[in-house]
Protein backbone atom coordinates (compact mmCIF):
# COMPACT_ATOMS: atom_id res chain seq x y z
CA UNK A 1 0.00 0.00 0.00
CA UNK A 2 1.35 3.46 -0.80
CA UNK A 3 0.91 6.70 0.95
CA UNK A 4 -1.47 7.54 -1.84
CA UNK A 5 -3.89 4.62 -1.02
CA UNK A 6 -3.81 5.67 3.00
CA UNK A 7 -5.16 8.49 4.93
CA UNK A 8 -2.14 11.13 5.23
CA UNK A 9 -0.58 10.90 8.66
CA UNK A 10 -1.07 14.82 10.89
CA UNK A 11 2.99 15.23 9.87
CA UNK A 12 2.78 13.64 6.31
CA UNK A 13 1.40 15.71 3.45
CA UNK A 14 -1.39 13.77 1.25
CA UNK A 15 -0.22 12.87 -2.00
CA UNK A 16 -2.05 12.40 -4.84
CA UNK A 17 -1.53 10.22 -8.26
CA UNK A 18 -2.16 11.80 -11.41
CA UNK A 19 -5.72 11.17 -12.21
CA UNK A 20 -6.61 13.04 -9.24
CA UNK A 21 -3.98 15.86 -9.93
CA UNK A 22 -6.05 15.82 -13.31
CA UNK A 23 -9.47 15.98 -11.89
CA UNK A 24 -8.24 18.49 -9.02
CA UNK A 25 -6.71 21.08 -12.02
CA UNK A 26 -8.54 20.31 -15.35
CA UNK A 27 -5.56 19.19 -16.91
CA UNK A 28 -5.29 15.79 -18.69
CA UNK A 29 -2.66 13.27 -17.12
CA UNK A 30 -1.21 13.74 -20.71
CA UNK A 31 -0.23 17.42 -20.11
CA UNK A 32 0.82 16.61 -16.47
CA UNK A 33 3.33 13.97 -18.23
CA UNK A 34 4.35 16.22 -20.70
CA UNK A 35 5.04 19.33 -18.77
CA UNK A 36 7.16 17.22 -17.14
CA UNK A 37 8.96 16.31 -19.69
CA UNK A 38 9.56 19.77 -20.59
CA UNK A 39 10.96 20.36 -16.93
CA UNK A 40 8.27 22.43 -15.98
CA UNK A 41 6.95 19.58 -12.73
CA UNK A 42 8.61 17.10 -11.51
CA UNK A 43 6.15 15.09 -8.99
CA UNK A 44 6.97 15.08 -5.29
CA UNK A 45 7.01 11.11 -5.43
CA UNK A 46 6.58 7.73 -6.88
CA UNK A 47 4.97 5.25 -5.57
CA UNK A 48 5.95 1.54 -4.40
CA UNK A 49 4.70 0.72 -8.27
CA UNK A 50 6.24 3.60 -9.89
CA UNK A 51 3.00 6.30 -9.50
CA UNK A 52 3.85 9.65 -9.74
CA UNK A 53 3.08 10.95 -6.83
CA UNK A 54 1.81 14.81 -6.34
CA UNK A 55 1.56 17.54 -3.04
CA UNK A 56 -0.37 20.34 -2.86
CA UNK A 57 3.08 22.18 -4.06
CA UNK A 58 2.64 20.11 -7.09
CA UNK A 59 -0.83 21.34 -7.71
CA UNK A 60 -0.50 24.92 -7.08
CA UNK A 61 1.93 25.13 -9.77
CA UNK A 62 0.06 23.04 -12.43
CA UNK A 63 -2.14 25.37 -11.67
CA UNK A 64 -0.45 28.41 -12.02
CA UNK A 65 1.03 26.84 -15.41
CA UNK A 66 -2.55 26.36 -16.40
CA UNK A 67 -3.36 30.07 -15.85
CA UNK A 68 -0.45 31.36 -17.48
CA UNK A 69 -0.80 29.26 -20.84
CA UNK A 70 -5.06 29.74 -20.69
CA UNK A 71 -5.55 33.16 -19.05
CA UNK A 72 -2.09 35.38 -20.13
CA UNK A 73 -1.31 33.07 -22.96
CA UNK A 74 1.90 32.71 -22.19
CA UNK A 75 3.95 29.76 -24.45
CA UNK A 76 5.07 26.76 -22.25
CA UNK A 77 8.56 27.93 -23.14
CA UNK A 78 7.86 31.49 -21.74
CA UNK A 79 6.36 29.99 -18.55
CA UNK A 80 9.39 27.71 -18.42
CA UNK A 81 11.48 30.56 -18.46
CA UNK A 82 9.68 32.20 -15.96
CA UNK A 83 9.36 29.49 -13.15
CA UNK A 84 12.97 28.76 -13.37
CA UNK A 85 13.20 32.80 -12.84
CA UNK A 86 11.29 32.27 -9.68
CA UNK A 87 13.32 29.33 -8.51
CA UNK A 88 16.55 31.15 -9.18
CA UNK A 89 15.15 33.77 -7.22
CA UNK A 90 14.47 31.68 -3.89
CA UNK A 91 18.27 30.13 -5.24
CA UNK A 92 19.35 33.58 -4.98
CA UNK A 93 18.05 34.41 -1.61
CA UNK A 94 18.73 31.22 0.17
CA UNK A 95 22.86 31.89 -0.89
CA UNK A 96 22.68 36.00 -0.24
CA UNK A 97 21.08 35.01 3.64
CA UNK A 98 24.24 32.71 3.71
CA UNK A 99 27.00 35.24 2.94
CA UNK A 100 28.31 38.04 4.69
CA UNK A 101 30.68 38.96 1.25
CA UNK A 102 29.80 42.58 -0.57
CA UNK A 103 31.19 41.58 -3.30
CA UNK A 104 29.34 37.87 -3.95
CA UNK A 105 25.77 39.88 -2.15
CA UNK A 106 26.53 42.43 -5.32
CA UNK A 107 27.23 39.63 -7.85
CA UNK A 108 24.28 38.49 -6.93
CA UNK A 109 22.12 41.14 -6.97
CA UNK A 110 23.19 42.07 -10.39
CA UNK A 111 22.06 38.87 -11.59
CA UNK A 112 18.85 38.81 -10.10
CA UNK A 113 18.34 42.21 -11.34
CA UNK A 114 18.80 41.08 -14.94
CA UNK A 115 16.54 38.34 -14.43
CA UNK A 116 13.68 40.36 -13.46
CA UNK A 117 14.53 42.70 -16.48
CA UNK A 118 14.08 39.97 -18.48
CA UNK A 119 10.44 38.99 -16.65
CA UNK A 120 9.65 42.73 -17.41
CA UNK A 121 10.55 42.67 -21.10
CA UNK A 122 8.54 39.06 -21.47
CA UNK A 123 5.77 40.79 -19.59
CA UNK A 124 5.97 44.33 -21.68
CA UNK A 125 5.63 42.21 -24.66
CA UNK A 126 3.21 40.29 -24.18
CA UNK A 127 1.10 43.42 -22.78
CA UNK A 128 1.90 45.17 -25.92
CA UNK A 129 0.49 42.16 -28.10
CA UNK A 130 -2.84 42.46 -26.33
CA UNK A 131 -3.15 45.94 -26.32
CA UNK A 132 -2.92 45.53 -30.23
CA UNK A 133 -5.45 42.58 -30.27
CA UNK A 134 -7.48 45.13 -28.01
CA UNK A 135 -7.44 48.08 -30.31
CA UNK A 136 -7.63 45.37 -33.39
CA UNK A 137 -11.23 44.68 -31.88
CA UNK A 138 -12.13 48.24 -31.12
CA UNK A 139 -11.36 48.90 -34.77
CA UNK A 140 -13.92 46.14 -35.95
CA UNK A 141 -16.87 47.59 -33.20
CA UNK A 142 -16.26 51.06 -34.36
CA UNK A 143 -16.70 49.55 -38.47
CA UNK A 144 -19.65 47.86 -37.32
CA UNK A 145 -21.09 50.92 -35.64
CA UNK A 146 -20.84 52.89 -38.73
CA UNK A 147 -22.58 49.86 -40.40
CA UNK A 148 -25.67 49.90 -37.23
CA UNK A 149 -25.33 54.27 -38.07
CA UNK A 150 -26.02 53.87 -41.81
CA UNK A 151 -28.78 51.70 -41.38
CA UNK A 152 -30.36 53.91 -38.85
CA UNK A 153 -29.78 57.03 -41.34
CA UNK A 154 -31.99 54.94 -43.73
CA UNK A 155 -28.65 54.31 -46.08
CA UNK A 156 -27.22 51.08 -47.40
CA UNK A 157 -23.82 50.05 -45.69
CA UNK A 158 -21.10 50.26 -48.26
CA UNK A 159 -20.80 46.18 -47.89
CA UNK A 160 -21.20 43.15 -46.32
CA UNK A 161 -19.97 43.92 -42.24
CA UNK A 162 -19.73 40.01 -42.23
CA UNK A 163 -16.88 40.17 -45.23
CA UNK A 164 -13.82 41.50 -44.60
CA UNK A 165 -12.12 43.48 -42.09
CA UNK A 166 -15.29 43.70 -39.91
Amino acid sequence: MTRADTPAAPDLPRLLRIQEVAAETGLTPRAIRYYEELGLLAPAARSEGAYRLYDADDLERLRFIRGLRDDAGFSLAEIGQLLEDEAARVRVRARFRATPDPDERREMLTEAIARVDRQVATLRTKASRLEAMIGEAMARRAHLEGHLRDLRDGRPPEHDPGAGRS
